[in-house]
């Protein structure tokens, strides 16, 4: 029960510091109140500063794994790549933030996008592949190091490869080596 506050808000106490009536019956998106009932051994005082037991909670009726992100935490992966065709994803264990009510489980899987940066910055890259791309500079700058000595030694593929670079930066369609996201 430590993170279960004595004499604050009722309605601010986190899930595992109360029982609920729940409703699963509820309309999806429509709000809805729960008769709620703190637990032995927690204190709790309604917006008069009155102790209290019982008590209701008005929400939006929805399962935990259907809240917006801003309203859970999830578990980040460092190890997926995020330039991919299609784009990866990985399965993150998510936990809703104290104070948020919803119906189901409080923990639960989700999958999520690969979303992480090495430092990269896209309009560098643009600005190399324009100038510096027929020596390979832009390749080298993103880690193709591979791609960056085919470009130096063909001179950008007498010109055609630099022009298709610049287009695939542009784009956002070539991007850096570790997989990485551009800043």
């Amino acid at each position: 029960m430590m993170k279960c506050p004595s004499n604050g808000l009722c309605s601010r106490l986190p899930a595992d510091c109360i029982d609920c009536a729940t409703n699963f019956s509820c309309t999806y998106g429509k709000p809805v109140t729960f008769d709620c009932t703190v637990r032995p051994s927690v204190t709790c005082i309604d917006q008069d500063l009155k102790p209290q037991r019982n008590f209701i909670i008005n929400m939006t009726c929805r399962f935990c794994w259907q809240l917006p992100e801003t309203d859970y935490e999830c578990t980040n992966s460092t190890s997926c790549m995020t330039v991919a065709c299609p784009r990866q994803r990985y399965l993150a264990n998510c936990t809703v933030r104290d104070h948020i009510h919803c119906l189901g489980n409080r923990t639960f899987p989700k999958l999520l996008y690969c979303n992480w940066t090495g430092g990269y910055k896209w309009s560098t890259a643009l600005a190399l592949s324009i100038t510096l791309g027929g020596f390979g500079a832009d390749r080298f700058y993103l880690g193709q190091w591979r791609e960056g000595l085919g470009k130096l030694f063909s001179f950008g593929g007498l010109g055609i490869w630099t022009l298709i670079d610049v287009l695939l930066i542009g784009v956002g369609y070539v991007g850096p080596a570790d997989g990485s996201l551009y800043i």
